[in-house]
């Protein structure tokens, strides 16, 4: 599988059918002044057999369009959330 993109990041949603929002976080310089910035991103993701819940953190690939939405593909979960 090649140039796929692939991403970590944490799950904020997981009430889609086979699909989770997750939230990526990257972390940018200001141009001018250098502080380090956090930015984060929200996408929508395929999760066939909804295993990732809200709070993982998970690995997901780039694929071809599944949805309006979806463009990637949750591969496997990190950590799981602290259930408590």
């Amino acid at each position: 599988m090649g140039n796929q993109r692939e991403v970590v990041g944490v799950v904020v949603k997981d009430t889609l059918d086979k699909g989770v929002t997750v939230s990526v976080e990257r972390r940018v310089s200001h141009a001018l002044y250098g502080k380090i910035r956090r930015r984060t991103k929200t996408f929508m993701a395929h999760d066939e057999n909804n295993h990732a819940k809200v709070g993982d953190r998970v690995v997901m690939v780039e694929s071809r369009p599944l949805s309006k939405n979806k463009r990637f593909v949750v591969t496997r979960v990190v950590n799981r959330a602290d259930t408590a």
